[in-house]
């Protein structure tokens, strides 16, 4: 054998990745593998047997197609790269999820499939309605929500509403989980299966749920349309409104729907009303089309019929296993509930603990406060005690100080009233030294009077004299004397003599009795100066007591009376000054 004649051996499989909705899965085929064998072989990994509702889509170009399960897979538009990869995706849609949708893989595969494309915008759907989804989405992942464990800011890594909604409102991430928190908190108790088919429930009301959309013409030179392919039939839809059909052909009322390359015919069940015909761009959107209402139209019919004996066992085992799973849940709730019971039993004894030895401990500190409080309020009691003691000794001192200054007032108000009554003596005293005075200078002056007229008197009589003397000096020589001598001294001395005697004898007389006076005003000056020193005396120590005294009784005037020494001149015989002072 030569190696020219040698064939390349050609591999005989194949590598497939298989995208689902929670999961990428790779298989390796064989090239001989039909459609439905890769189909089986994913359905039976992934646990499904409602195998109706879903298939294998790819990419083509710039639109994607279906894997035919009749035809091989090699065979068929699939891209040439390894591994091919498909995305297992529902294809059809059922009416009413809660009655067509048996198992709980099915479920969940729905659930994950519209949830996406509610996200992505691919159905619309209003602001409140995905708040409320976006609930039930959160209560199907996280269960039932606990305060203590849902901290704000759990949802901030999960995407729960579409773009569109977020802004069209100026809320915050913080405000929009508020919202769903609310109505995540009410969905308390229901399972994960059980959200996701409340999920669907409000999904499946919605105006594009399940609708496969196709960009057609009416005719060549028309407008662009919208065809609509869904579980109740084809829809016509205006371009800019994929929510109002403008035109809807139910699959009751459908006779035929054929293609002729890009034409696409409709045949109305009732004969008398118009075919509709439309066009497409490209073939293969026309084959795409036929096969998703032949799909669509063979469910509906199936929908009508009684259930095959297939479906008959799905719906009892899975009606089993919801009874199963329901009895399951209810133990669980039970056992849930009698441990949430008993960790709050437990939480309660350990709080009871807690506070009992908190109490403990407080009675404790409480105790060793007490036993310090006695030993202090006994210490405080001795020191009271002694206090007492103290006290009463001090009260009987300030008693005796009391009747001590009592007496001490009393000797005091004495003293003052004796002082006062000296003080008025003193003054009694200075008005009769001022009387005293006073006529003493009145009898100075009448003296002094007497005086003068007695110098006049003496005037006078040595004038008479002289005048008698002549008048008799010659008759006195004639008959008695000798004769007088030629210078006539006798008669003067003789006169001078009597002159003499008079006014020596006048003179010591006056001057005995001024002499006689102020010797006794002298005397008197004397005396009323020792008193008035008493008096000052006394004065001053009473004054010292009283400012030893503190105070205890009202200060009263003092008298001072201060005499001036005496002064007596030879010609103002008994005056004196007197001042008088109150202090």
């Amino acid at each position: 054998m030569s190696i020219l004649g040698l064939k390349k051996k050609q591999p005989k499989t194949f590598k497939v990745k298989v995208i689902t909705m929670d999961a990428e899965v790779e298989f390796s085929c064989e090239v001989k593998w039909k459609g439905k064998d890769l189909f089986d072989l994913v359905c039976r990994t992934i646990g499904l047997r409602e195998t109706w509702f879903f298939g294998l889509r790819y990419i083509v170009k710039d639109t994607y197609a279906w894997l035919k399960m009749e035809k091989r897979v090699l065979d068929q538009e699939v891209p040439k790269e390894f591994p091919i990869t498909f995305h297992f995706l529902a294809k059809f849609f059922p009416e009413k999820v809660e009655e067509e949708l048996v198992q709980e893989i099915t479920q969940h595969l729905f659930f994950l499939q519209v949830k996406k494309k509610i996200l992505d915008e691919e159905i619309f759907c209003s602001p409140e309605a995905c708040v409320l989804l976006a609930s039930y989405a959160v209560q199907a992942k996280y269960g039932d929500y606990d305060p203590n464990f849902h901290k704000p800011g759990f949802l901030s890594q999960d995407e729960l509403l579409p773009k569109r909604v977020l802004m069209q409102y100026q809320m915050t991430a913080d405000m929009w989980e508020e919202k769903i928190t609310a109505w995540y908190a009410e969905h308390r108790g229901i399972a994960r299966d059980e959200a996701e088919m409340e999920y669907l429930k409000i999904a499946q009301d919605l105006e594009m749920y399940g609708v496969s959309y196709f960009s057609i013409t009416q005719n060549k030179r028309d407008t662009d349309l919208l065809l609509g392919v869904d579980a109740q039939g084809l829809h016509i839809y205006s371009p800019n409104n994929k929510l109002n059909p403008n035109k809807s052909f139910p699959w009751s009322g459908i006779r035929n729907i054929s293609y002729s390359e890009k034409e696409f015919t409709i045949k109305p069940l009732d004969k008398k009303k118009e075919v509709f015909k439309f066009y497409s761009s490209q073939l293969r959107v026309n084959k795409l089309i036929l096969q998703l209402c032949i799909g669509n139209h063979d469910l509906f019919m199936r929908r009508r019929k009684v259930d095959t004996i297939e479906v008959q066992q799905m719906k009892a085992q899975a009606k089993e296993e919801k009874a199963r799973k329901k009895v399951e849940r209810q133990i669980l709730a039970r056992e849930k509930q009698m441990r949430e019971e008993a960790e709050r039993a437990k939480e309660e004894m350990e709080r009871r603990l807690f506070q009992l030895q908190d109490e403990a401990r407080l009675a404790n500190e409480a105790l060793l406060r007490s036993e310090e409080t006695a030993d202090l309020l006994a210490e405080k009691a001795q020191i009271a005690e002694e206090e007492a003691k103290l006290l009463a000794h001090k009260a009987a001192e300030a008693e005796q100080e009391r009747q001590r200054l009592e007496v001490t007032a009393l000797k005091t108000k004495e003293e003052k009233r004796l002082m006062e009554q000296k003080m008025r003596e003193a003054e009694q005293l200075a008005v009769k030294l001022v009387e005293q005075s006073e006529r003493r200078l009145k009898e100075a002056d009448h003296l002094k009077q007497d005086l003068n007229e007695a110098k006049d008197a003496e005037r006078r009589a040595k004038q008479k004299l002289l005048e008698i003397t002549k008048s008799t000096y010659p008759l006195m020589a004639a008959y008695s004397s000798p004769p007088p001598p030629p210078d006539g001294t006798g008669l003067h001395l003789e006169a001078g003599s009597c002159r003499m005697d008079f006014k020596d004898t006048d003179m010591k007389r006056l001057s005995m009795e001024i002499e006689r006076e102020r010797l006794e005003y002298m005397e008197k000056s004397k005396h009323l100066q020792d008193q008035l020193k008493e008096l000052k005396s006394e004065i001053e120590s009473l004054k010292l007591e009283e400012q030893q005294q503190g105070g205890l009784f009202a200060h009263r005037g003092d008298a001072r009376v201060y005499v001036d020494p005496p002064y007596i001149p030879h010609s103002n015989v008994g005056h004196y000054d007197l001042e008088v002072i109150y202090i």
